[in-house]
């Protein structure tokens, strides 16, 4: 039986790959925080980061660490490292984003990460694997921005835009790349040292999810702008203020995943449909009615 060590188990990206290793009949073990990681790392195939830094802050301290911490058990044991991306690293360039788009990033965020991918590029002695997404969307739809403002209000009718309501981004549904995870783990042993792998994922803007939930829920849905003078407001003393507006950037700018290498390697590879997956990231208390003909309207 394979054995996975996972690193931050109990987010948003770590617990759905737990949960997918889980059912593919993998060993999972949980790395606690600030336990030895030479310990639980022993005997392991593969590690999967997808640790944070505490409180979500600090990630300029936290981040190098984290990493480190992530090629330290992969060295112990031998083990391939997983490790999911995200979008921050590609600034504004044009879409689609892949392997071959400058990495020219505008944010310190988007900075940090291209120094971390940078260490496990140089770590020439640890096979990793980035998986690389937009943003999260989950059953019931999750902690991430998604969740926690777009579809907030649901069950009010209200989707709600953050930024440009028909500039497409790039979401990623966690139980697809999740199981995307372990199939990459599962091959591993074709894959190359150093694998960046986009994961396509939905190619969606506000519109169309408004659309969508229009026909789902059998009602009209109102797209409604995000207050962003709230965040304004808050930042200097709310850490996640602060995170959100240095983001702003990706509501407005259209972008999506382009899913060349996540097909050489996974070729039979099939997400979840577009309207399965808002429809499963609906809060549990609204069960999506027969479909008929419906508006979203701004």
């Amino acid at each position: 039986m394979n054995t996975v060590l996972i690193l931050g188990a109990s987010g948003n990206f770590g617990s759905h790959a737990a949960a997918a290793f889980t059912r593919a009949g993998w060993q999972v073990r949980r790395y606690k925080r600030g336990s030895d990681i030479a310990a639980a790392a022993q005997g392991v195939d593969v590690v999967v980061n997808a640790m944070n830094p505490p409180g979500y802050r600090n990630w300029a301290k936290f981040q190098p660490e984290i990493a480190a911490l992530g090629l330290k058990a992969a060295r112990v044991s031998g083990a391939t490292l997983l490790v999911p991306g995200n979008v921050y690293n590609f600034g504004t360039a044009a879409a689609p984003w892949g392997v071959d788009t400058p990495q020219r990033p505008q944010t310190r965020k988007g900075r940090i990460r291209v120094a971390m991918e940078q260490s496990l590029r140089d770590a020439t002695d640890v096979q990793v694997i980035i998986l690389r997404g937009g943003d999260f969307i989950a059953d019931g739809g999750g902690q991430g921005v998604f969740g926690l403002v777009v579809a907030k209000q649901l069950g009010k009718g209200v989707v709600t835009a953050m930024g440009d309501m028909n500039a497409a981004h790039a979401y990623a549904y966690l139980p697809d790349m999740a199981r995307a995870a372990v199939e990459l783990a599962a091959a591993r042993a074709s894959l190359p040292r150093f694998a960046d792998i986009p994961f396509a994922g939905h190619r969606l803007s506000i519109r169309q999810i408004a659309d969508t939930y229009a026909a789902l829920l059998n009602r009209s849905m109102r797209i409604k702008p995000f207050g962003w003078w709230m965040l304004r407001l808050a930042s200097p003393f709310m850490v996640l203020a602060r995170e959100l507006l240095e983001m702003r950037y990706l509501a407005s700018h259209p972008h999506w995943m382009e899913n060349t290498e996540l097909r050489r390697y996974l070729p039979d590879f099939k997400p979840t449909t577009t309207e399965a997956m808002l429809a499963a990231a609906m809060p549990a208390s609204l069960a999506p009615h027969p479909a008929r003909p419906a508006d979203a309207r701004s």
